[in-house]
């Protein structure tokens, strides 16, 4: 790691630790739905790692966030558990990604006869798309580009504000202040990104992740094993294809997720006789706490 890019991560640590102090989170960590609720603030249900994560930083002390996946969580395959259902219901402010990233919660959140509001944040972005089976659906990652994320945030400010007019002043300001962390987070990943010779701007995982994160920063995703769900499982055929493409390219490490099994992307890279990066990318979970990617900052900066 160069000076220069320690000197500017030293710049976004410290900011990061900047938003903490200035939100009094009071240790809270992403509480699980089997965590007491304070019935004197309102319970804010996230389904996702990512969103509790961002909902936490505009709430502060405001509010109680519970999350129902849990750091290194799966969302395209998780099923729910009877107590999803009750912190669901017990909500008064529910918040999910959409475009289909966490099937079974969505499933579950439709079918709750909570009059609460339902806000699919990851739906204020405007979708890149895939193709599934013939067809054309929307791509759930859209926290990969940081400026979705700045609009993600606005929309969970404007649905605290609702939720909660009395401490719509707090949530502005955590917002704002979120948001400027953000700002400097996108310049400083074009950045770094820059530093990399364009022909080696190229990028192999285990599934299709990181779409708006390499469109909007210049790079290629080379191949992945799987698609963007991870309930898809790799044929012999597409092993062998990205393995010849790794080869081809002369790319010389690949990357293992946190939420995935590596074990079939280790078997590529030795097929491929190349190296697996020893650092996992993070891609639709945050880390647990203490990790490098321990909040949607600093999964970011890992990531980078």
């Amino acid at each position: 790691m160069n000076t220069q890019r320690c000197i500017e991560l030293s710049r976004l640590q410290a900011l990061s630790l900047a938003l903490l102090a200035g939100l009094s989170l009071g240790g809270c960590e992403l509480a699980d739905t089997e965590a007491t609720t304070n019935v004197e603030r309102p319970q804010v249900v996230a389904t996702s790692t990512i969103l509790a994560d961002l909902t936490q930083a505009v709430g502060g002390d405001n509010i109680e966030v519970v999350s129902i996946l849990q750091p290194g969580d799966d969302p395209h395959i998780y099923e729910p558990v009877p107590r999803d259902t009750i912190a669901i219901e017990q909500a008064d402010l529910i918040f999910y990604n959409g475009f289909n990233l966490e099937p079974e919660l969505i499933r579950l959140i439709s079918g709750t006869g909570s009059d609460s509001p339902k806000v699919a944040v990851g739906e204020v972005a405007e979708p890149l798309s895939f193709q599934y089976q013939g067809q054309t659906q929307p791509d759930p990652h859209v926290w990969g580009d940081v400026e979705n994320a700045i609009a993600m945030v606005a929309a969970i400010r404007n649905s605290l504000i609702e939720l909660d007019p009395e401490s719509a002043a707090d949530y502005t300001a955590n917002a704002a202040q979120l948001t400027a962390q953000l700002i400097e987070l996108d310049a400083w990943i074009e950045q770094q990104i820059a530093t990399i010779p364009p022909e080696q701007r190229r990028l192999v995982t285990t599934h299709d992740a990181f779409q708006y994160y390499t469109e909007a920063y210049g790079l290629e995703v080379l191949g992945t094993l799987i698609g963007i769900s991870t309930e898809e499982q790799p044929s012999a055929q597409t092993v062998q294809r990205l393995v010849e493409s790794i080869k081809a390219a002369g790319v010389p490490a690949i990357f293992a997720e946190t939420t995935i099994n590596p074990q079939l992307i280790r078997t590529v890279a030795e097929e491929a006789g190349v190296r697996l990066a020893e650092q996992e990318l993070y891609s639709d979970s945050i880390g647990a706490s203490g990790s490098p990617g321990d909040s949607y900052v600093d999964m970011q900066v890992s990531n980078t």
